[in-house]
């Protein structure tokens, strides 16, 4: 009883990482090559205007963190939205579904383990980029600072000036407010799978999965915006019922302006804890509502 039971870690960590697999199985890790080139490029050339302005060292390096971290955010969530639309359609083509129903396995677990062994996976992946962002990233830093001050030497720049610019540089290297802007990238994708998984329960079609979450992943960069223009352009005032309505809106189409943090870590600003562990309960919760509603759509699907 206790094997078959409702709910079961051991069963969900198994489709898990049978799930992680398959997906490796898809060869999506071809994209890390690209990530590589990329990085290993930005790396070994210099930039258009050569350092001809005082900052010019910090921009370099925000550019830098911004073109990996761009890629980085683009791999999480196309592969959030297309690798999870694709998990129960395969499961079915094979008649894995069938297998794994039949044992029985309950199906939240069965969409749990599939939702984690995506995010599994995109951890995997952004673990990596992260750690040849941070070598690349050091070692420009390095060599920009070192530069840095062989100018200033040579000018003749006093000390106190010669601290504030390796401050300066210093920080738009690798910092842990760098790997925050990070987490919130992983945060958002999770986001996205778990939505993504909810789509696909109710729809017949891989295409309509990923074009719907797509379409909802770029509404979500609006819904603040769209939301504070509605209600403060109510010339009578805001009703409980119309709050109510935005509320259940932010639910269906999250609010990714939440996540902004990403801009500030590649642009060198500080970033609090406490921002962090709001994002991550944020991201929670979205997981959940989304998780749960998939869980209700598809436990009524006959196969």
């Amino acid at each position: 009883m206790r094997r078959n039971g409702f709910f079961s870690p051991a069963r969900i960590s198994v489709i898990a990482g049978h799930t992680f697999t398959q997906l490796v199985r898809m060869k999506v890790f071809y994209f890390l090559a690209v990530f590589v080139i990329l990085m290993l490029a930005a790396s070994f050339f210099d930039m258009p205007w050569s350092r001809v302005t005082e900052d010019s060292a910090e921009q370099e390096l925000i550019i830098l963190k911004s073109t990996a971290m761009g890629a980085m955010a683009m791999f999480s969530a196309l592969f959030a939205i297309a690798g999870t639309a694709l998990l129960i359609p395969k499961d079915l083509e094979d008649r894995t579904l069938y297998t794994i129903l039949s044992k029985p396995v309950p199906r939240l677990d069965y969409l749990l383990g599939k939702l984690a062994g995506v995010l599994v996976l995109i951890a995997v992946s952004l673990l990596l980029m992260d750690a040849l962002l941070t070598v690349v990233l050091h070692l420009r830093a390095e060599e920009l600072l070192a530069a840095e001050m062989e100018k200033g030497a040579k000018l003749g720049w006093p000390q106190q000036y010669l601290d504030i610019r390796r401050e300066s540089i210093s920080q738009q290297g690798v910092t842990w407010d760098l790997q925050a802007g990070i987490a919130a990238i992983f945060f958002k994708a999770t986001v996205m799978a778990s939505l993504a998984l909810l789509i696909s329960t109710f729809s017949s079609s891989t295409l309509f999965t990923i074009v719907i979450a797509v379409v909802i992943y770029f509404i979500g960069h609006f819904t603040a915006d769209a939301r504070n223009y509605w209600l403060y352009s109510q010339k009578d005032g805001v009703s409980g019922e119309l709050k109510i309505l935005t509320q259940g809106v932010a639910l269906i189409f999250p609010d990714f302006q939440l996540y902004n943090i990403i801009d500030a870590s590649i642009e060198g600003k500080k970033i609090g804890q406490g921002v962090l562990a709001r994002l991550a309960i944020l991201t929670l919760f979205y997981a959940g509502i989304y998780s749960v509603l998939a869980w209700f759509t598809f436990r009524k699907k006959e196969f």
